[in-house]
């Protein structure tokens, strides 16, 4: 079983935002929303020793790793974020109560505490904002280069969570638009040696989330796919994920029967 390679905190997010350039007409786009554990020097860490900020509540443990190898084998477009979760969360509708959060899994944090309206809106326009910014531009990209876009948004989810062990390898969050998501459900489960999760570990729909705002109210057709992060925790087999899954997904989506159907639809 891999062991988590943590990753290093930078002293700055510089540029919130990560793009991997890709084809897009490809007919994918790849999202990570929780791809970094970065906090700016001037956050001081939100008042966290280092070691919470290796821990999924900083960010999704292999997540980025994954997303930088699919986004490679399938010469596809990808925005990642690089600012942690915790100074606020982009996979949240900007009025979500979660937005930035005061206690996430038992660790109290601090620099959250006494964050007012004002200091919200300082991370919206610094970090949240950004991205968002950055997801819309690359999907008018395909749309502009005459491609529907498959949103796929690559997340990872622990092994154990409240003790109880969670079975699944990797789960496809969806809610409204099956278009993606079952085909890449049945998929999965012709790989004899997982164990799969329709709508596990989580339900799909979150009101306002990333795959909301730019694939649900586009009726463009997604899938949110969550890896088990035992299985991602260091570098080698974080890619060799990412290899796989473009392997299942490249029939599904570089063949444009997805987005022909969508159209139809």
């Amino acid at each position: 079983m891999p062991t988590h390679s943590p990753a290093a905190p930078p002293e700055d997010c510089g540029h919130p935002v990560e793009t991997i350039p890709g084809d897009p007409a490809c007919g994918v786009l790849i999202l990570c929303d929780h791809a970094s554990n970065a906090i700016p020097a001037e956050y001081a860490d939100l008042g966290l020793p280092k070691a919470q900020l290796e821990r999924h509540i900083a960010y999704d443990i292999g997540a980025a790793d994954l997303t930088r190898r699919l986004a490679r084998d399938l010469g596809a477009p990808a925005v990642l974020t690089d600012f942690s979760r915790l100074l606020i969360d982009p996979n949240r509708g900007e009025d979500d109560p979660t937005l930035v959060m005061k206690l996430s899994d038992g660790a109290i944090v601090p620099g959250n505490a006494r964050a007012d309206d004002a200091e919200v809106e300082r991370r919206l326009a610094r970090f949240y904002r950004p991205y968002d910014r950055a997801v819309t531009a690359a999907v008018e990209a395909a749309l502009a280069a005459g491609r529907l876009p498959a949103i796929v948004s690559i997340h990872s989810f622990t092994p154990v969570w409240k003790g109880r062990p969670r079975p699944w390898h990797v789960g496809v969050l969806w809610d409204r638009n099956p278009a993606l998501a079952l085909p890449l459900l049945a998929a999965l489960a012709a790989e004899t040696d997982l164990t799969v999760g329709d709508n596990e570990p989580y339900r799909g729909g979150l009101p306002g989330d990333t795959v909301d705002r730019h694939a649900t109210r586009r009726g463009l057709p997604d899938a949110l796919i969550e890896v088990r992060q035992d299985l991602i925790g260091d570098r080698a087999s974080a890619e060799a994920w990412g290899s796989r899954l473009a392997r299942i997904l490249a029939p599904l989506v570089l063949a444009d029967e997805i987005g022909a159907a969508a159209r139809a639809g």
